[in-house]
């Protein structure tokens, strides 16, 4: 968390290991779209993250668990352009309140579960053929 830097790092590792074993191209561009996505959030709001890809036939998963401030209302912070963007987060680029949005749009599975002052846990799903 807090290492824009290394911003990336992970979901390119996902991109780079799918492709590697094969998986077609749009769902690689998909599975590279949620990890970036929860990626970016857990290095804006959170301490650290354990991201987990479990490939098995016919379904990529990503699960992402933060140890971060939690989301007190998941419901509104799945609203479009929702954002608790600090400025310092929105001059970089970031904090458009669109992360929640493009990962579950992107995943044909999403599932998300927060504790406010513990964390937060996605769980995305994509099909493959």
């Amino acid at each position: 968390g807090g290492n824009f830097n290394s911003a990336g790092t992970v979901s390119t590792t996902i991109k780079s290991i799918l492709k590697n074993i094969g998986i077609p191209g749009d769902i690689v561009r998909k599975a590279a779209i949620v990890s970036y996505e929860a990626e970016i959030n857990v290095v804006s709001y959170a301490k650290r993250a354990v991201v987990t890809l479990l490939v098995h036939p016919g379904i990529v998963n990503i699960e992402v668990a933060d140890e971060g401030p939690g989301i007190p209302n998941i419901e509104l912070a799945m609203q479009e352009g929702y954002a608790t963007a600090d400025q310092r987060i929105r001059e970089m680029g970031f904090g458009a309140g669109m992360g929640l949005c493009n990962i579950k749009n992107y995943s044909d599975a999403f599932h998300i579960e927060s504790e406010v002052g513990k964390g937060t846990r996605l769980k995305m799903t994509i099909h493959t053929p």
